[in-house]
């Protein structure tokens, strides 16, 4: 049955933080928790996590209440914390055991994800001789040595470079494979889009959008073509008074208000002659789906 959330709410101080919010998570996989600052994304995972109450509503984890003894939870937070004067090594344990795991067990673990996120060289040093980025997959062993059932990542890919990204994310892919449940919240939006099937949009408390992102997706027309020809085709382009977003190399981002005139365009390149080495008619983004339901 997974992780279900219906009609909770939780304000603070008179300020509605949550605001009759309802999700479920049926099946392994990762579902993202999107929303703007002060939206409420961080409020909502503390309540799933009993780490502050709910005022209203329930949260159930294959159905029963959540509460720590039954539901075995990672939790990676937004605020990173790692303690500068400690070694790493002591830290890992230190969290290990917290979550119930046996000394022997712990290095085994701890070893293990060292190597897959290939910090074994810092293994024994204190925190603070640590980059950020490394600093941060040491935090992400500790949300994930415990083998948890259900993965809650607060922005996990801030701060890291590009190969570390690739290596978190083929991580976050094995979680999945293994049948952990995994609530991802992040501000890149392509990132989201490639992870989650599974969406939910706070913005000031309230869902402003909610479901499958691909039946989202389905439901907005075309709103751009992307062209790559081996010629400067702007006079063309201008010609069907379409609008540019972008422009690298005769590689064209063009924005529409319907597809025919992108068809046009294409028969009027075509027929003067021009090679067109990719075309394509393209669904808006989730990041145009985000601006739209929360930019006011």
């Amino acid at each position: 049955m997974g992780l279900i959330l219906k009609n909770v709410s939780k304000s603070f101080v008179g300020k509605q933080a949550v605001d009759n919010i309802s999700l479920t998570l049926e099946k392994p996989g990762v579902y993202g928790l999107l929303g703007t600052n002060g939206a409420g994304k961080t409020t909502t995972i503390r309540m799933i996590l009993g780490i502050i109450k709910k005022d209203s509503g329930e949260i159930t984890w294959n159905g029963k209440e959540v509460t720590r003894e039954n539901v075995n939870f990672g939790y990676l937070p937004e605020e990173r914390g790692v303690y500068p004067k400690t070694k790493i090594m002591d830290q890992l344990m230190y969290f290990a055991e917290l979550k119930g795991m046996k000394k022997k067990e712990a290095e085994i673990e701890i070893n293990k994800w060292a190597k897959e996120l290939k910090v074994e060289e810092y293994i024994n040093m204190t925190a603070e001789k640590l980059s950020k980025g490394n600093q941060q997959k040491i935090q992400f062993m500790t949300a994930v040595i415990h083998k948890p059932e259900l993965v809650i990542l607060d922005e996990p890919f801030s701060g890291l470079d590009p190969v570390n990204t690739e290596i978190l994310k083929n991580i976050i892919i094995n979680l999945v494979k293994e049948g952990r449940y995994v609530i991802m919240s992040a501000h890149q939006m392509a990132t989201i889009e490639e992870f989650c099937s599974d969406i939910l949009i706070l913005n000031k408390g309230k869902t402003v959008l909610q479901g499958n992102l691909k039946s989202i997706k389905d439901t907005y027309p075309a709103n751009r073509v992307e062209i790559d020809t081996n010629k400067n085709i702007d006079t063309y382009i201008n010609e069907f008074e379409l609008e540019i977003e972008n422009e690298t190399d005769n590689k064209y981002v063009i924005k529409i208000s319907d597809e025919q005139k992108a068809h046009k365009l294409l028969n009027k390149v075509i027929a003067e002659g021009i090679s067109v080495n990719k075309f394509e008619i393209k669904k808006p983004t989730l990041n145009d789906i985000f601006i739209e339901k929360v930019g006011e």
